[in-house]
This record gives structure tokens, C-alpha cells and sequence, in this order.
């Protein structure tokens, strides 16, 4: 017998019911978003190679190990890693800044090759937020706030914020100097990706996640104590606006992201829950992108969050109010019956029901059994009765009310009647 064929390792399937909920996330998200002001875009799946190593940078983990590279006829081409390279990259290529700032976002798949577990997928999804244009630290901050207000959106709760400054290019390479000096001396104590990334991307260490070389990066020095009164005024101005706004917030000096783009504020919403996967949305300034992708410079800040992360968190019990039901389930006997039942479903959905007519055979009571299942208000019945006198029977699965013969050319109205209308003028009937 052949074997069945399954998806890669590490993407996977959304299955209806799981469809439904991503659904209900994404309209929400929409709103969301519309809130603040921001406005859609797509960008491709496919980009240039040259894109992400300039921008995320060449000794980078993604770079390095994580990317879906592959050559066709003209040039290497990946599978997006990340949004905010194909973002700039679109918005340079559309010369989208040429009026003023803008407030972008996207969402859509992203591909790692990295190692599947809990809440990491090698296609998984993000959202995008982008904030291109604005420089002031309220932008950062606006930005963190809307991730609060989103968690209260979903009712999650135990969801933290991480903070920390990068500071400017000139600042992190003076702390790049006494970094590696620092843990030369100690070589002896660092892993074998530490070492590796000694002489390309110390600050990268300081991220760690090896439990023997903790002590060793909390004696390492700080890039706070190195950050210039401009960058210092900018970090606590959003710490003071986030204060304002009664968010609370812990600054970590050990936040350094795993991009190479960032500078000045970088933070992650980070939850216990998830197990290792811990961040479920992170962002901060990027101001240095444009000019690294051949633009001139422009101040931008963003964040992604993970969009498998934070479902994970969502309370079934508030989603599953969110799962869509059709409003009419349709079941027939007769084969006279099923073509006036196709009829009258199309006629429904013209006017704007949701109408799902049965398929597949069955016997009344098997229908009445699918139609129950459904998640359908009413039931509407067409057999050879209901033909022979241009009619519909319209049966309540939710609640106690009698079913009730209605003509076919007022069954619109009926049916809004009950849906919509007040219940207080039924009197028991349709």
C-alpha cells in the first residue's frame, strides 16, 4: 500500500475548527489596527538573499543556519525569514515615504529551518507593525501600548514587558571593545557558539541561553553604562510615558534582539506559559535600515508578534464564542425536494444568510442530526409536503420554540424576523 504523503516537519496544517479561530483572531487584529491608524500591504514570500544578510546581518543565527536559500536561473532567492526587510525594501521600491511617515502592517507566513517544538514552527506567522518616519520616543512607546491593549483586547493576562536600549552604532562599538575584551579573558568559560560569535557579533552573548555561562554574562559589561545623553533622554522619556500609561516594565540590559538592525529601544512581551517559547511579540527602533538598504535615512520602529504564540494563550472558552456557525442549515427528501431546497438556499443567501444546504444522503433524522451539528439557528425543511404548497418549514435547534410552515416568498422575512428581530414579538412563534 503506498504511504500517505505528510506536511514538512515543522509546518502544519490549520484545520477548520483551528481555521475559524485564526479567523476571528485576524478580523480582531484588523480592528485593532485600524485603531491606530495603521494600513495594510502584502509583500512576496520570495525575496532577494542579499536582502536579509545586509539587513538582519551575515553572522546572525537566521542568516547563518535558519534561511530557506535556493538558486534559479538569475539569483539566490529565501523564503522571507522575517517582515520588516521586505517591508522597507517595498516601501524604498514604492518611494511610499514621498508624502510623510507611514503606519503599515502586514501578516502572513514567515520560514525558519529551525528545530520544531512548542509554539516554533518552521512556517509559522507573524503580524507586522511598522511606524516609518517618526522618530520620537512616543512612537516607541505607542508601539509597546498597543500590544497591552491588544492582550486586553483577548482577555490574556500574565504577559510582561521587557525593555532595554541599544543605543546608537557609535555606542555599542565602544561597548563592543571592553565586551570582547571581557570575555576573552575568559574564553575558557564560553560555549561553543559563544566562541564563534566572539569575533563577529559579541553582543549576541550576552542573549544566552546556557545556564553554565549565566554568571559569566551577568559580570560582562553593560551597554546602558555606555549610552550618550541622547539616547538615555529618548530610553526614559518612553519608560516615562509607559509609567504615565500605568504600564509596568522591567528594564533587562541582556535584551538585545536577534536582528542586527536595531538600535535605541528594543523590548519583548515575554509569558511563562509557553514553555522555552516565552516571547510572544517583540519590536523596537530600527533607524539605520533605510540607509543599509540603499535609502536614505529615515527613523522607523516596529514589532511582530507571533501569531501561533499568542492563540496558544487565548482562552478556548472566549474563542470558541467566535467560532462561525452558519445561520440556516437546509435538509430535503425527495429528489424534487433537493433541487427547491438548492433553490431556496441560493435565494437565502442573496439575502444575506449564511446557508449551508446538506450533502451526501442520509435519512431526515441523520439530516436533523447534521444540522444540529452545525451550530445552525434554524433548521429549514423541505420535503414533498412543503414543495406541494410553495413552503418551508423553519424548525429552532437552539432554543424551544415551535416550528412553523412559512410561504417561500415570506421566508426572508421570517427568518429575519427571528434572527434579528425582538424576541418579545414572536410570542412563541416565527
Amino acid at each position: 500500500m503506498t504511504k500517505i504523503i505528510q506536511a514538512v516537519r515543522g509546518m502544519k496544517d490549520i484545520l477548520p475548527d483551528e481555521a475559524e479561530r485564526w479567523e476571528a483572531f485576524e478580523s480582531l487584529v484588523r480592528d485593532w489596527l485600524r485603531g491606530y491608524g495603521y494600513r495594510p500591504m502584502r509583500m512576496p514570500l520570495v525575496e532577494p538573499t542579499p536582502l536579509f544578510k545586509r539587513a538582519i546581518g551575515e553572522v546572525t543565527d537566521i542568516v547563518e543556519k535558519e534561511m530557506y536559500t535556493f538558486g534559479d536561473a538569475e539569483e539566490s532567492l529565501t523564503l522571507r525569514p522575517e517582515g520588516t526587510a521586505s517591508c522597507v525594501r517595498a516601501v524604498l521600491e514604492h518611494n511610499l515615504l514621498y508624502d510623510g511617515p507611514k503606519r503599515l502592517w502586514y501578516m502572513g507566513p514567515m520560514f525558519r529551518r529551525e528545530r520544531p517544538q512548542k509554539g516554533r514552527y518552521r512556517q509559522f506567522y507573524q503580524v507586522g507593525v511598522e511606524a516609518l518616519g517618526f522618530a520620537e520616543p512616543a512612537m516607541d512607546a505607542e508601539l509597546i501600548l498597543m500590544g497591552q491593549r491588544l492582550w486586553d483586547d483577548l482577555d490574556i493576562h500574565g504577559v510582561k514587558l521587557e525593555l532595554n536600549s541599544l543605543g546608537s552604532l557609535e555606542e555599542r562599538a565602544r561597548h563592543r571593545v571592553d565586551l570582547v575584551a571581557y570575555l576573552e579573558k575568559h574564553q575558557d568559560r564560553l560555549d561553543e557558539d559563544s566562541r564563534r560569535r566572539l569575533g563577529s557579533n559579541p553582543l549576541r552573548i550576552l542573549d544566552t541561553k546556557n545556564p553554565h555561562m549565566q554568571e559569566l554574562v551577568e559580570g560582562a559589561p553593560r551597554l546602558t553604562d555606555y549610552l550618550g545623553d541622547a539616547s538615555l533622554a529618548h530610553f526614559e522619556s518612553v519608560r516615562q510615558l509607559l509609567s504615565d500609561a500605568g504600564i509596568p516594565h522591567r528594564v533587562n540590559p541582556r535584551l538585545v534582539r536577534g536582528l542586527d538592525y536595531y538600535n535605541r529601544t528594543v523590548f519583548e512581551w515575554v509569558t511563562d506559559r509557553l514553555g522555552a517559547q516565552g516571547t510572544i511579540c517583540a519590536g523596537g527602533r530600527y533607524d539605520g535600515l533605510f540607509e543599509q538598504l540603499g535609502g536614505k535615512p529615515q527613523p522607523a520602529a516596529g514589532f511582530a508578534l507571533g501569531v501561533e504564540r499568542v492563540l496558544a494563550l487565548w482562552d478556548e472558552a472566549q474563542s470558541a464564542a467566535f467560532i462561525e456557525s452558519p445561520d440556516l442549515y437546509v435538509v430535503h427528501d425527495g429528489e424534487g425536494a433537493g433541487r427547491v431546497a438548492f433553490s431556496v438556499a441560493e435565494e437565502l443567501r442573496d439575502g444575506g444568510f449564511a446557508v449551508q444546504l446538506h450533502a451526501g444522503g442520509g435519512n431526515f433524522k441523520a439530516q436533523m442530526k447534521r444540522a444540529d451539528g452545525s451550530g445552525a439557528k434554524l433548521a429549514l425543511i423541505v420535503g414533498e409536503d412543503e414543495v406541494r404548497v410553495d413552503a418551508v418549514t423553519v424548525k429552532p435547534l437552539r432554543e424551544s420554540r415551535p416550528q412553523l410552515r412559512v410561504a417561500r416568498n415570506e421566508l426572508a422575512l421570517h427568518i429575519a424576523d427571528y434572527l434579528f428581530g425582538d424576541e418579545d414579538e414572536h410570542d412563541g412563534n416565527l
